[in-house]
């Protein structure tokens, strides 16, 4: 992808609309594209992880307990909690379509934590909706 492109679609991502151009080059450059094809395990529950991902193109089923609980796709961000926590992976994620990806090593991800503006608040944010709505799913 063209870095201009990149730059667009970055800016599309919930989690990066706040930044401004020079915060979106900080997070492209922190970044890198791969493609995977229908399933490719990205995240495998109880394994350990090291980055995360940001869905550019394509479809992915997220699962628990061999249970599927959401379809994600383009302008998605998949494993940040193994990143900032160390710990193991909480979900399975496999990818349903041919995907275009964007990586996010922890290194880089801790990085652009402490360097561009408000990223940590939005990165709190999406996860707590995250719990917010698999604690109503596990209710309904």
């Amino acid at each position: 992808m063209a870095r201009d492109a990149w730059l667009d679609h970055l800016a599309q991502v919930p989690l990066f609309a706040h930044c401004d151009t020079k915060q979106l080059q900080q997070v492209a450059a922190a970044t890198i594209e791969v493609t995977v094809e229908p399933g490719k395990v990205l995240l495998r529950e109880g394994e350990g992880g090291h980055e995360c991902f940001i869905i550019v193109t394509g479809t992915a089923t997220i699962s628990r307990e061999g249970q599927a609980i959401a379809t994600v796709g383009a302008g998605e961000v998949l494993g940040e909690l193994a990143p900032l926590t160390g710990g193991p992976r909480i979900a399975t994620v496999v990818a349903d379509t041919r995907m275009d990806l964007l990586v996010i090593g922890e290194r880089e991800f801790s990085g652009l934590l402490e360097e561009v503006p408000g990223f940590a608040v939005r990165v709190l944010r999406n996860l707590a909706q995250r719990m917010v709505e698999r604690e109503e799913a596990d209710a309904g």
